[in-house]
Order: structure tokens, then C-alpha cells, then sequence
């Protein structure tokens, strides 16, 4: 077997070096993505795949269907014509590449350029000239649900409709047909601007994507920009001004300031505030940024440490317009807003009598509790860099030096991250266990088991964890973990995304970004793959997440569930002493889920929820433009204030923080999830008692 796991890491040595040896053109800016790299990296997913070890006909067939897919995702512009001659086109596709004859994927890429070429001008025609705004009409957007049209008059006919949806969505926010037609046909304009100017590396990109996701659903390519992005994610830090921007007609627009960011500091950059050139240095031109794509201004404004970028600003304030250069020194920026986060809440939990004042007196009883909230987990690879796992790790010792009574694991938004973070928190609530398992693409190599071996039990108290069809991945790990040893309490929607795979991300040579491939399915310690069935909530929440269109089981091509045996750690469980713990059982959780079943019947906030649901699923089926023009006067009524008048958003990034945290702080799940604790916090094993602090 070590033979075989040998030839395997020589197999893809051997395939990095090849793609090396065809980079003949290696610069100082790297390798160029190109036709003839193709082939080199496709056999470089197959040498590390789970499920693939050759280019089957299956496999071919499944990748030109998601290359189609990535092509015209809304099936708005291709015809079934177009479909057919592509796939014949397309046939023997990887031999082809292989002999690095890559017409196939330009020609398809032209068919679609010309498809969409003539439906713009099409578009302009017709709302010059022939469109009328009709409420009624009605239409099906999920491209799942359609097909591709047969024909140029069907194809017109349903963008007929679509212009209907597209000027109803600016009517809804307060601008007349002429101005909605008017904002429509710049937003096609952008659209033939942006395929003309689409890159040839890029189509190189989408091809890639295709076949990384015939193979399953969250393998993938990352292009030299991709993966520069996905590794800031990782880490929590870029070096450049602090802003986070957004593209809207046109325009690239500060949506935030970082407090503590360059920009910030300045004072001078407001949000809403308009970049419509970049300059590098001290000195020198400044290159327009309108109508740029935002990744290409991003990169423009992104640099290192130290350096100078100059921005040519417009603010628009009433009816005026103001144009200003702000000059920047780019510095390290610490994401915040993407990093863990714990909140503390006092509660009255009951009363008790005691001498005050020489007099026998009831006294509340106060409770702290701990809201932990965890958006990803995040690693930063160097050996002294941050993650999860230690700011994870940090904030238990604060909330114990706090003396809280309970904690909840905020998990309800955390699509995963990193395996060994995940691993490690779990860890952090028992003693020493096994955590999770991960199989190998050959069977006979078992499992591999990866544990907790920190005996120290960070946390022993009452534990929430709030999770929903969001969390996915090393939140399942988590929390499928922490339930299998009956250490927490899992609260939230019906159950977890479903995402029991772990990938693996592996550069390739300079500028040709790297492979982020399937290599393994996941097992927590009772057995169990949470691939499709997910991690099931023992309190369930109502939740707008709970629809059939999210979720593991719905992506193209998962692979089928898998279970194994238990092999949980009885040493995790600590009965007596330091580090003591009580297993979440059966009783408890029926008393605490009675209790929540009669605060959620109560509640407007989750009526409401129940209510958006139900509309939800009315909408997979057939979209009325009515509809869109009455929920966005309800969003607008949400935006005014007291005094009826319509709310002006806030401008001040501490401000707008504030704002953030107060929002995120009255979502029902939050708030019930503290309630449940709450609740937990009074029964033991005898029934309504306060138990200690632990």
C-alpha cells in the first residue's frame, strides 16, 4: 500500500512539473493561463480526487454541461439549437484539449457573445419603442425549472418578460418606467462591455471550473486573482486602504470604512462615496475606474504595505457634485467583522432573600451568558498567525474570568473553513477525544482519525450551539461532534447544509493559482457523514434558510452519504471534579424545547419568518411583477423611523458597526437561542433549580 501512496505523490510531482515544463513562457508575473495547460491540470485533480482516476465519458459529458451552465447560467441567451451544436462540437472534448486544440471552448464562447450581442440590441428596440409596464405578468427566473428556449421568437418572447421583472425591481424603489427603462439599458450596455472585454485566461478559468465541478460540487480552480482572494479570507488581513467596496451602475462605491484603516483614519472617505480614478505614488496620472470591472479596481487599490495610492473621488450631496483626490499609505488591515466576536447578557433569573440593610429582602438573581459568534473558520498559516481555534480559545478564558453561566456557539452563518480549527474547538468543551475521521480515496488505507489531545476542558458549562442550513462543513464537524458526545445543545433550523467533504487547496507554478480538490469525506465521532442529512437541530427554529433549495442534496453531482462505526472517546467526558460536565439527555432537552415551542408560538418575528417561507415557496413555482412591487413597499416601510419619515443610512463606520451589531442582536434565532440557554441554565437533574456557575 505505501507503494501505491508513493506512485500517487510521484504521479502528481510529476504532473506539477509538467505543467512547470510547458511554461515556457515563465515571467517575472508568472506563467500566462493557456489552451496547453489544460490537459496538465485536469490530470492533476485525478491524481488527488476521492472519487475520479481517469477522464471517463461520463466525466466528459458532465463537464461540458457545467461549462454551458457557467456559460449562460439563467438559460436567458443560448438556444436548444446552440445547446446541441455545442455538445456535438464538444464531443472527445479531452482528447482534443489533450492535443491542445481548444477551439471548442472559444467557439462556444462566441456563440454566446453573438446571442447576447443581438438580444441587447433587441432589448433597446423593443423598450424605445414597444414596451409597455405590465403588473400582471408573470414568469419562472429559476433557470432549473426551464428550458432553454427553442427558437429566436421564444427566446424574445420570454425576455419580454424579464424586462418586466428587471424595470419592476427600479419601479419598487421609486422611479418612474422612463427612469427604470433608462437604468435597464445601461445595465445591458456594462453587460456588452464586459464580454468584450472579457480575457482569454478567463475562459481558460470557466473551463477549469466546469471540470473541477463535474467531478463534485466543491472542488474547483482558483485563478491567480482567486486564489489571492481566498487567501486573505483565510487570514483576516489584506495590506491596502480598509474599505469594502460595491459595484452599482457603473460606479465603484466605498459601502464601509474599517475603523482603524487608512481610509478611515483619513477622515476625508465617507460611504456612498464614489472612486472613479486610482493613481499609484506620490505623483503621476490616475486611471479611470468607470465601468471597470470591481476586481481589476480592487487590485488597483490593493498593494503593500507602505505605498501610496491616490483616489479620485465624487460625492454627490443633494442636487451638488464634489470631485477630490484623497492619498492613502496602504497598512495591514485585521478583517474584524469576519473574525470571532463574544457578547455578553445579563438576566434576572429568579430571586432570593437576604439580609439588606438589616432587613430580610427579596434580591434578583442575575445571570451573565456569552454569545460567541463564529463567521468562518479562519487560519492563517504562518506559525505565529491567527485563528479560529485561539481567538476561539481566548474568548472562553474572558468569559470565564466574567463568571458567565452559559455560552452560545454562534454557528448559524459559518459555511467552514479550516479542518484543524474545527477539530481544535471541539476540543476545547470535553476533555481528550476523537473528534472527527476522514477516508482516504483508497479504502484500504481506513480512515484517518484526528483527535483532541489537549486534556485541559476549556469550557465545562451549559453549551448552545445555533446552527442553520447555512452552517456547513467544520460547523457540522462541530456541532455533529459536540452532539454525538452530548456536550451541547444544538438549537437552530431543521438541520445543517449537509456538506460532509473536505478539500484540499494546493498552489500550482506562479500565476497559474491553484486546485482546490476533493480529497477526503468526514465522519464525526458517532459514526455518522453529515454529507446530505446534515446535523438535525434538538430545538428547531423556524428559519427563512429551511427551503428545499438549499443544501448539499441539491448541487450538481454530491457524492452519496457514507457511515462508518462510532468511535467516540469515553475519556472525553469528564463525571466528577475539574473540567466536570453534565451530558445534554433526553429529559432536558424535551423540558427546554416545551418551553421554546411556547415563546416561538408567541412570536411575531418568527410568524414572520413562517410567513416569508411560505411565500418563498410560491415563488420557486412562478414570479408575479405584482408581488415584487409589494414586498419592496414592505422593505421601505422597515426603513423609516418614528416619525414616519424614511430613515437616511448613517454614514459613520463606527456608527454603522453599532448599527450592525444591533441588528444582528434582535434576530429571533439569537434571541431564542439565549432563551433556551437561559432556561438550561435553571434545570439540572432534579428539575427548576439554579445550578452554579461552572
Amino acid at each position: 500500500m505505501k507503494n501505491k501512496l508513493k506512485f500517487t505523490v510521484l504521479l502528481l510531482s510529476m504532473i506539477l512539473l509538467s505543467l512547470s515544463a510547458h511554461s515556457q513562457l515563465l515571467s517575472r508575473k508568472g506563467i500566462v493561463l493557456d489552451c496547453k495547460h489544460l490537459s496538465p491540470i485536469q490530470q492533476a485533480y485525478l491524481a488527488r480526487h476521492i472519487n475520479y482516476r481517469a477522464e471517463t465519458k461520463n466525466l466528459e459529458s458532465k463537464t461540458v454541461e457545467q461549462f454551458i451552465k457557467k456559460l449562460d447560467p439563467s438559460k436567458v441567451y443560448l438556444l436548444k439549437s446552440d445547446i446541441k451544436k455545442i455538445k456535438k462540437d464538444a464531443k472527445s472534448i479531452f482528447a482534443k484539449i489533450k492535443r491542445r486544440e481548444c477551439k471548442v471552448i472559444k467557439d462556444a464562447r462566441k456563440l454566446y457573445v453573438k446571442r447576447v450581442t443581438d438580444r441587447i440590441a433587441f432589448v433597446k428596440k423593443h423598450l424605445q419603442k414597444g414596451f409597455k409596464f405590465n403588473k400582471k405578468t408573470e414568469l419562472t427566473l429559476d433557470p432549473d425549472k426551464r428550458s432553454f428556449a427553442k427558437n429566436i421568437n421564444a427566446a424574445q418572447a420570454y425576455h419580454k418578460k424579464y424586462l418586466q421583472f428587471q424595470i419592476a425591481n427600479y419601479v419598487s424603489t421609486g422611479k418612474t418606467v422612463k427612469e427604470a427603462k433608462e437604468k435597464v439599458i445601461k445595465n445591458y450596455d456594462r453587460l456588452l462591455k464586459r464580454i468584450n472585454n472579457f480575457r482569454q485566461d478567463d475562459l481558460w478559468t470557466m473551463y477549469l471550473n466546469a471540470y473541477a465541478t463535474s467531478l463534485d460540487p466543491h472542488s474547483s480552480y482558483f485563478s491567480k486573482e482567486m486564489l489571492e482572494d481566498f487567501q486573505i479570507q483565510m487570514k483576516l488581513s489584506l495590506e491596502g486602504i480598509g474599505a469594502t467596496l460595491s459595484s452599482k451602475d457603473g460606479f465603484t462605491t466605498i459601502e464601509q470604512l474599517v475603523p482603524g484603516g487608512a481610509a478611515f483614519r483619513s477622515g476625508k472617505l465617507q460611504t456612498k462615496d464614489k472612486i472613479i480614478a486610482v493613481g499609484q505614488g506620490k505623483t503621476g496620472a490616475v486611471d479611470n475606474v468607470i465601468e471597470m470591472e470591481l476586481r481589476d479596481v480592487v487590485r488597483k487599490i490593493r498593494g503593500k504595505k507602505g505605498t501610496i495610492v491616490r483616489l479620485s473621488i465624487l460625492r454627490e450631496t443633494g442636487k451638488k457634485a464634489e470631485r477630490f483626490i484623497v492619498k492613502l499609505v496602504r497598512d495591514k488591515i485585521n478583517l474584524e467583522d469576519d473574525a470571532a466576536s463574544i457578547t455578553y447578557i445579563d438576566r434576572k433569573v429568579g430571586e432570593k432573600t437576604e439580609k439588606v440593610a438589616g432587613k430580610m429582602k427579596k434580591v434578583p438573581i442575575m445571570k451573565k451568558v456569552g454569545l460567541i459568534h463564529l463567521p468562518s473558520f479562519y487560519a492563517d498559516g504562518s506559525r505565529k498567525g491567527r485563528t479560529a481555534s485561539k481567538d476561539i480559545k481566548k474568548l472562553i478564558k474572558e468569559a470565564k474570568n466574567k463568571n458567565v453561566a452559559g455560552l452560545v456557539l454562534d454557528l448559524s452563518s459559518n459555511g467552514g473553513g479550516s479542518l484543524d480549527d474545527a477539530v481544535k474547538i471541539a476540543g476545547l468543551f470535553f476533555k481528550v477525544g476523537n473528534v472527527v475521521k476522514q477516508s482516504h480515496r483508497d479504502p484500504a488505507h481506513g480512515e484517518i482519525a484526528l483527535a483532541d489531545e489537549d486534556k485541559a476542558v476549556d469550557y465545562s458549562g451549559p453549551l448552545v450551539v445555533l446552527t442553520s442550513k447555512l452552517s456547513a462543513s467544520a460547523s457540522e464537524i462541530v456541532s455533529g461532534t459536540l452532539k454525538d458526545y452530548k456536550r451541547a445543545l444544538i438549537v437552530g433550523g431543521k438541520k445543517t447544509f449537509g456538506k460532509g467533504s473536505v478539500q484540499s487547496v494546493e498552489q500550482l507554478p506562479t500565476g497559474l493559482g491553484a486546485l482546490k480538490t476533493t480529497v477526503g469525506m468526514f465522519f464525526t465521532a458517532g459514526g455518522a457523514s453529515t454529507q446530505h442529512i446534515g446535523v438535525a437541530a434538538d430545538i428547531v427554529l423556524p428559519s427563512v434558510y429551511d427551503i428545499s433549495e438549499i443544501g448539499e442534496d441539491t448541487l450538481d453531482y454530491s457524492l452519496p452519504p457514507k457511515k462508518i462505526k462510532s468511535f467516540l472517546t469515553p475519556e472525553a467526558y469528564v463525571a466528577s471534579g475539574k473540567g466536570k460536565w453534565k451530558k445534554v439527555e433526553a429529559p432536558l432537552i424535551n423540558k427546554l424545547k416545551e418551553k421554546s415551542k411556547k415563546r416561538v408560538a408567541k412570536s411575531e418575528d418568527f410568524a414572520k419568518i413562517l410567513k416569508d417561507l411560505k411565500k418563498a415557496k410560491k415563488k420557486n413555482k412562478v414570479l408575479k411583477v405584482s408581488e415584487i412591487l409589494e414586498d419592496k413597499s414592505e422593505d421601505d416601510e422597515e426603513e423609516k423611523g418614528k416619525d414616519g419619515k424614511k430613515k437616511k443610512p448613517t454614514t459613520d463606520p463606527v456608527a454603522l458597526k453599532k448599527e450592525k451589531k444591533e441588528k444582528y442582536m434582535k434576530r429571533a434565532d439569537i434571541q431564542e437561542s439565549l432563551n433556551i440557554l437561559f432556561d438550561f441554565i435553571k434545570y439540572d437533574k432534579d428539575g427548576l433549580k439554579i445550578t452554579a456557575a461552572n
